[in-house]
């Protein structure tokens, strides 16, 4: 045996050696989850990805392939956050709720911390017809608008484990509500006509809202929407003056009970 040979049969026991160690360490990640379900624990503990993230930095403090090195444990974490996601929701998850009440910041932490695939429909629909909402109103009308959700919310039922941001009036339509049902739950998120107004304020993609930002306007278009809203959803969550983090830990923990009990 030359000397390559002996230099890929020591690379071939170091694949080994990693391989054992990702199958051991993704069996702990799952063994993790049951812990904190078992325990009632937070499931979302982003100082525990710092803590890691800072021991990395040391370790590697001044060693040569740092960037390699970083890049490898990133994708560690990233599948270790798939792994939970997967083990919490086999579903899709359908954030509803009134421009404004939270939809887009909390699909964006959620993709953060679980590495959950996004889909925002209003910007995915702006994409494909190369216009803005506002355009497309003026240029089709809004029942074309509508129509569009629709179609989208059919084709997510070809996906799982999505977070699906949706437009405001999404659940106005009883059509809607079943394509998202079939294989999601809705999550309502609400708040204050007061908090809405402050969130969209400096926002002018906001057709409805462009010429009435003010809150007696938000506040009668909240209550003509309320009863369609509550009847689409599984769970609802109040946002007004919570982080991020508390809202999306309320959600992970009302799902939860929502499928313990179904």
């Amino acid at each position: 045996m030359n000397q390559l040979e002996v230099l890929r049969e020591s690379l071939g026991q170091c694949d080994e050696i990693i391989l054992d160690a990702l199958l051991m360490r993704n069996r702990i990640v799952e063994d993790i989850m049951v812990y904190k379900e078992a325990h009632d624990l937070p499931v979302l503990q982003p100082e525990q990805e710092a803590k890691q993230k800072g021991w990395l930095e040391a370790r590697m403090e001044g060693r040569r392939h740092k960037k390699e090195v970083n890049d490898v444990f990133a994708s560690i974490t990233q599948n270790s956050k798939r792994i939970q996601s997967r083990n919490l929701f086999n579903y899709n998850i359908f954030l509803i709720g009134f421009m404004g009440a939270g939809k887009s910041t909390i699909s964006d932490y959620l993709k953060n911390a679980l590495a959950m695939d996004v889909v925002e429909m209003d910007q995915c629909i702006v994409e494909r017809q190369g216009m803005s909402i506002s355009d497309i109103f003026e240029t089709y009308g809004e029942e074309y608008f509508r129509e569009l959700e629709t179609n989208l919310l059919i084709e997510m039922q070809s996906r799982s484990n999505v977070v699906v941001s949706c437009g405001g009036g999404v659940p106005m339509r009883e059509r809607n509500v079943a394509e998202m049902k079939k294989n999601g739950r809705v999550v309502l998120l609400t708040a204050k006509p007061e908090t809405i107004l402050e969130r969209v304020r400096d926002n002018h993609d906001r057709p409805l809202l462009e010429n009435n930002k003010n809150v007696s306007f938000i506040a009668d278009l909240l209550e003509k929407r309320r009863a369609k809203y509550e009847a689409a959803a599984d769970i609802v969550i109040q946002t007004d003056g919570k982080s991020e983090l508390e809202i999306c830990e309320e959600l992970i923990h009302r799902l939860r009970e929502t499928d313990a009990n179904k």
